[in-house]
């Protein structure tokens, strides 16, 4: 293999990225003999110097010859002189600014950027380079480390806002909600050198160090649609132009990027139809070293990075102590996005001067790495002294800063209040969140004609397009649904509301788990020809153009396609944005996107999203992992009407859910527990007209009995099997009350329901989860206090670790026992 090949391909395993001896080269034989060729070749001293020197470059296990080249010719070539004075200048900056905050905020956390200073360059070079292909929007996320350098010198925040919040000037402003200065969110502009203006945005992030990754790229992706919605010419076009426009930037720290699953789902999302954003620059910043835990305790492989191998992409590693490196790698990276639209990552490697945070100490742990670090001098200055600056020139631009950032402390000192960092866009002026208002209600029924028009057009094929007859037969008898021939199901009900909101001119978009066909094949979203394998999306012909749906089959994760639905909801409110689990427990796996954006995110942040979940719940004997959707733990994060919880027990009032959710200004999440076995049970079926008339109902009275001895409370399913029950037995004297919203707990339509029969009923609750899951806990307290006090009898499932039984013999035992006990005579 020729000496030039060799470098391309393993170079990188000799380069110069780390000065303190962590990475030592690795030995490869083709590479060993390139080497001591190098000792005595020009020509093969060349190559080592272009792949060997601070920056390593991994490319070649490239797919495409014309990727692999644009790197190739990008190390081959000589760089463009850099703006040198500029540079240090931003080291200065950067160092001094940390440096400040060190003496002044002593034993206070800030997750120093000292040792990876080299970003700042480095990113300014990738947001000039941005500039100059003609972005205009720039998205960050990150985690902590760096993050108020950062706001100050690429967002653009004052520094005195920053002194501000270390001087806690109003803790009263936050009681209860709020969140700390290095997991907010800002707005700002940036002036590129090159002239160029530059809006960012870093967005919010919980200590969850990746859970931010998708949730940036679900934002990347609505502003580019946005774009894309508002531009001329073909739909594909307008796409294209639109990530010219808006690029994603990630920065990582390498044990989270290594050893987090949520930031491979999110690598593994690049490419996938419905979530690719044109490619993100992802920025390693990576310290060799996790809270106190060395590389060899944090990955397998020789880099963090290589958890991104997963892609065709190349992964630039550059010598954090090489200022002028980092930033050639970070023009380098943004030009390859630029080229080819996909991700490409840079590992910047540095150090960490201090801790995991500034009040811990890293000797006891690592006392010889921080023996060598603590003599190593700020990179600032060393830059300087090998630029040939003099002794007085270094201390002019100390003395600058220095004096700039002690005005910018004196201004914070005189503030009563911490100004805003972020400004919100336009589309977010008609939306609210806070507390529930009953004024907020809309009117969600739609004419019986505009019913029957859509669905007549979502029974349509194409001419000639050839149908699986199962389909085939589906959509006829979605078409007497429409007619009022037919009792409308869940299926059809979801349909008929997602086409009158395309009618309305409200974006729908739907991804999930095998979402496109359904899980319990009741959706049936995109037709395939069954000659040519051609797809035809009937919702789309029943909009009739006027407003863009989307459905997408998701990979077999959570985490990332829920954030980063979450992240898309946030920057495209007036659509009605859904994910759906393949069962409703499922959603275990996006656990902390449940709990750090969608419950907390209005509270930690003020950040509102109108994202709904579809969760399929039920007890139908399909075991543990396929029965509960959880929602005793979406009631446990529930407060200050922060989301909304309900059970739809009727196709119907899944219908008036949906369009409520999508019309109405109060901007909450919603956790919808969807039906399985009852998607196409008649007891669950309505009539046509229910979807012309009327809206969702959070309490279903039961209008059939008049004067019940007994009271039976329950939500969804169980009402339908206690209905039969009730049927089966001839009972007369018992009323079935449903709860179909159980947050927010609907409070007047339940004492409306239940004041009537107190003290003339027995009141009970019952329901299939066992008696320490479900909405049991949450409950009992409201309703003893609609009571009076009385306290409240239960019909459960006994108290269980897990959710349900593994034997459907079990299960079928367990259900006539419940529905037995609900029914019974108590003395």
């Amino acid at each position: 293999m020729p000496s030039a090949d060799i470098f391309r391909r393993w170079g990188y395993l000799a380069a110069d990225l780390d000065p303190l001896g962590r990475l030592a080269p690795l030995r490869q034989a083709d590479l060993d003999a390139a080497l001591a060729e190098a000792e005595r070749s020009e020509a093969a001293a060349g190559w080592r110097r272009a792949y060997c020197g601070p920056i390593g470059a991994e490319f070649m296990h490239l797919a495409h010859p014309e990727r692999s080249g644009f790197i190739a010719a990008a190390m081959e070539s000589v760089p463009p002189a850099p703006d040198r004075r500029r540079i240090l200048e931003r080291l200065a900056t950067t160092e001094l600014f940390e440096r400040f905050l060190h003496t002044r905020y002593v034993g206070t956390k800030r997750y120093s950027l000292e040792g990876a200073a080299a970003l700042i360059p480095l990113l300014d070079a990738v947001l000039d380079a941005a500039a100059g292909h003609g972005a205009e929007i720039i998205l960050i996320g990150m985690s902590h480390r760096g993050r108020l350098n950062v706001l100050a010198q690429v967002v653009g925040v004052p520094p005195s806002i920053l002194f501000a919040d270390f001087e806690d000037i109003a803790p009263e402003s936050v009681m209860g909600s709020g969140d700390l200065r290095y997991h907010v969110g800002a707005t700002g502009t940036y002036r590129a050198p090159s002239g160029g203006e530059l809006h960012i945005h870093l967005v919010s992030n919980p200590s969850h160090l990746e859970a931010v990754d998708p949730v940036m790229m679900g934002r990347a992706r609505a502003r580019q649609e946005r774009l894309a919605a508002a531009g001329a010419g073909a739909a594909a076009g307008r796409m294209d132009a639109a990530r010219v426009r808006v690029v994603p930037i990630l920065l990582h720290g390498d044990a989270a990027l290594a050893g987090q699953g949520i930031a491979a789902e999110t690598l593994n999302l690049s490419q996938i139809p419905g979530f690719s954003v044109g490619g993100t620059v992802h920025v390693v910043v990576d310290n060799l070293i996790g809270f106190t835990t060395e590389p060899k305790s944090l990955h397998s492989s020789r880099f963090a990075s290589d958890v991104a191998k997963r892609l065709d992409i190349p992964i630039l590693h550059v010598n954090g102590f090489e200022p002028e490196a980092a930033a050639r790698a970070g023009r380098m990276a943004l030009d390859y996005r630029a080229a080819f639209g996909t991700d490409v990552v840079v590992d910047l490697i540095g150090y960490r001067r201090y801790g995991h945070s500034e009040v811990d100490d890293p000797t006891t742990s690592q006392p010889l790495l921080y023996a060598k670090i603590q003599g190593l001098p700020m990179l600032w200055r060393s830059y300087a002294q090998r630029l040939g600056a003099s002794g007085e020139e270094i201390a002019a631009l100390e003395r600058d800063v220095n004096d700039r950032l002690r005005s910018e402390l004196d201004q914070a000192r005189a503030m009563t209040r911490l100004p805003p960092l972020r400004t919100l866009p336009e589309y977010w002026k008609a939306y609210v969140g806070g507390r529930y208002d009953p004024a907020l209600e809309v009117d969600t029924a739609v004419p019986a004609a505009r019913l029957l028009e859509i669905a007549r057009r979502i029974a349509t094929a194409p001419d000639g397009f050839h149908l699986h007859p199962k389909v085939r037969r589906g959509l006829e008898q979605r078409l007497e649904m429409g007619e009022g021939r037919r009792p409308v199901d869940f299926g059809m009900a979801e349909d008929l509301a997602f086409g009158a909101l395309l009618l309305d001119g409200v974006p729908v978009r739907l991804s999930g788990q095998d979402s496109r066909r359904g899980t319990f094949n009741q959706r049936h979203a995109v037709l395939i020809d069954t000659e040519t394998g051609a797809e035809f999306y009937p919702l789309a012909q029943a909009g009739a153009g006027r407003a863009r749906f989307a459905i997408y089959d998701t990979p077999l994760s959570e985490a990332a396609p829920l954030g980063f639905e979450y992240g898309y909801s946030r920057d495209y409110p007036e659509a009605l944005v859904v994910w759906e689990a393949q069962f409703g427990d499922f959603a275990n796996g996006a656990q902390v996107i449940i709990d750090q954006c969608l419950a907390a995110g209005e509270d930690r942040w003020g950040l509102l999203s109108g994202l709904t979940l579809l969760l399929p719940h039920g007890y139908e004997g399909q075991g543990a992992e396929h029965s509960s959707a959880r929602p005793e733990r979406f009631l446990d994060l529930a407060a200050r009407d922060n989301i909304q919880v309900c059970q739809p027990s009727t196709a119907a009032q899944y219908f008036h859910l949906l369009r409520r959710q999508a019309l109405r200004r109060w901007r909450k999440p919603l956790v919808v527990l969807t039906p399985k076995g009852m998607l196409r049970a008649p007891a669950a079926a309505s009539p046509v007209a229910d979807l012309a008339a009327g809206r969702f109902r959070a309490v279903i009275d039961d209008a059939d009995i008049e004067e019940p001895s007994r009271v039976l409370l329950c939500s969804g399913k169980i009402a339908h099997e206690l209905r039969a029950e009730r049927a089966r037995l001839g009972d007369a004297r018992t009323a079935i009350v449903r709860l179909e919203q159980l947050y927010p707990f609907p409070e007047r339509e339940m004492k409306e329901a239940l004041e009537p029969r107190i003290g003339r009923s027995e009141i009970l609750w019952v329901q299939e989860e066992p008696r320490n899951m479900g909405a049991l806990d949450y409950l009992r307290p409201r309703l003893q206090a609609l009571l009076g006090g009385r306290g409240v009898a239960t019909v459960t499932r006994p108290e269980s670790a897990s959710p349900a039984a593994g034997s459907h013999k079990a299960h079928l035992l367990e259900q006539s026992a419940l529905l037995a006990f609900a029914f019974r005579t108590r003395s």
